[in-house]
């Protein structure tokens, strides 16, 4: 079995896909997904949420940090007080690694890049997001043997859903 990432432009639903595979086949998963914080219909930023329910800011337009990407402020600290911890618990203690997402603003915490490889490198799987844009560190994620990366557009989202649910069914997670 393969580690998945979905790839896609953004707001094509990668996470919602990640979310609904992990909600209805009770995957014994850990790790975190992102989710916008919005004020109306503004997109200020994004958040951290652990399959715990920890909760941080990933980045925020009001957000001082000297790590930008966009009109947002990378918060590093959340990240690696946040995700960090939750991927070091999903490699310890659970049989899948949600990563969502593996992408330009988590790219400036060295601690979560090493997870990141820590967690492909693991006997455990994991699903996840990565980021269509290029730069080396994605791009050596891609060439992986052990990784298939899944472009979601509206047309495939259904079908790709159940092609995962139907791989990860039949590999006891």
């Amino acid at each position: 079995m393969m580690n998945i990432l979905l790839t896609g432009r953004p707001g094509i639903g990668k996470t919602s896909i990640l979310k609904e595979i992990i909600d209805t086949l009770k995957i014994n998963a850990g790790g975190f997904y992102t989710k916008e914080v919005r004020e109306g219909e503004t997109r200020k930023g994004f958040e951290i949420i652990t399959l715990n329910g920890k909760r941080g800011i990933l980045a925020h337009i009001d957000c001082r940090s000297p790590y930008r990407v966009s009109k947002y402020g990378v918060n590093v600290k959340d990240l690696e007080e946040i995700a960090a911890p939750a991927l070091e618990d999903a490699l310890k203690n659970k049989k899948c690694i949600i990563i969502d997402e593996i992408g330009r603003m988590e790219l400036y915490s060295p601690k979560f890049c090493s997870l990141v490889k820590k967690s492909l490198n693991s006997e455990k799987k994991v699903l996840g997001t990565i980021q269509a844009r290029h730069n080396e560190f994605l791009d050596s994620i891609r060439r992986r043997e052990d990784t298939k990366i899944v472009e979601v557009t509206f047309e495939n989202r259904k079908r790709i859903i159940e092609e995962i649910k139907e791989i990860l069914k039949h590999r006891n997670y």
